[in-house]
């Protein structure tokens, strides 16, 4: 099902009104009862080892130095959609180093390819707040799971180039898609979007290489609802691709 398609029957489900506080055990935001709904599970505990292990132990070790700036523009209270450039399986980890939950004390949800939630590695990313989701046939759950995070007040975290490349490249629709649909799925939710770039000195990413993290002023959907749906994400997509594509390189 194509993706504009499958976003245009989200709203026909109620997002459940179930959510609860990050301070407990373990978070989790279920979907209703088939039992092929996407579910979105953080375990505090296992994040409050997992981003300090990474952030003082794991990338100060491999890298030679990363560099943040704009950590001030990461808004702390909403939903967020964090559109963060894709070149390296390091991005993972260099999210969560510049706004992750032991820096801003917000979970960062991540939408993630059905591939990348395998093994022992889909045990972690399921329960640091990660989902999957098929980028070519996008089912309604994971879309309908990813508008519910949003309306209770998420951060959810999208690569939208929906690959790894080396160099700048195109940005799906599916990103500014989704952020309207949430936008006109509740008055007045305010859904903003992050762009953050991350650029690395060396592009195949060897041992000692530095990184830039920029984090740039937030985007405001709402500024693109009132528009015809398509034109509306045609217009946001550009604007983001513009914003991410204005940094580039890495010394």
């Amino acid at each position: 099902m194509p993706l504009s398609e499958s976003l245009a029957t989200v709203k026909e489900r109620p997002c459940p009104a179930e959510s609860e506080s990050t301070d407990r055990l373990p978070v989790e935001i279920p979907n209703p009862t088939s039992s092929q709904a996407t579910r979105s599970r953080c375990l505090p505990w296992l994040a409050s080892i997992a981003y300090p292990l990474a952030r003082y132990l794991v990338l100060p070790f491999y890298f030679r130095r990363i560099d943040v700036q704009g950590r001030e523009n990461f808004p702390t209270t909403g939903p967020v959609i964090i559109a963060s450039t894709h070149r390296s399986r390091w991005d993972a980890f260099m999210v969560p180093y510049a706004v992750g939950q032991d820096v801003t004390g917000r979970v960062l949800r991540f939408m993630v390819t059905a591939d990348e939630i395998k093994g022992l590695q889909g045990w972690f990313i399921r329960r640091l707040g990660g989902f999957p989701i098929n980028t070519r046939h996008p089912g309604i759950s994971a879309l309908r799971h990813s508008v519910c995070l949003l309306q209770h007040g998420e951060v959810l975290v999208i690569f939208p180039e929906g690959n790894i490349f080396r160099q700048s490249a195109s940005l799906k629709p599916g990103l500014a898609r989704l952020a309207l649909q949430a936008e006109v799925s509740q008055p007045d939710l305010n859904v903003q979007i992050v762009p953050i770039s991350i650029q690395y000195s060396k592009p195949l990413v060897p041992w000692r290489t530095a990184v830039k993290i920029q984090i740039e002023k937030p985007i405001r959907t709402i500024e693109y609802s009132t528009e015809h749906p398509k034109q509306g994400a045609k217009r946001l997509t550009s604007d983001l691709e513009s914003v991410l594509r204005s940094h580039s390189g890495c010394q």
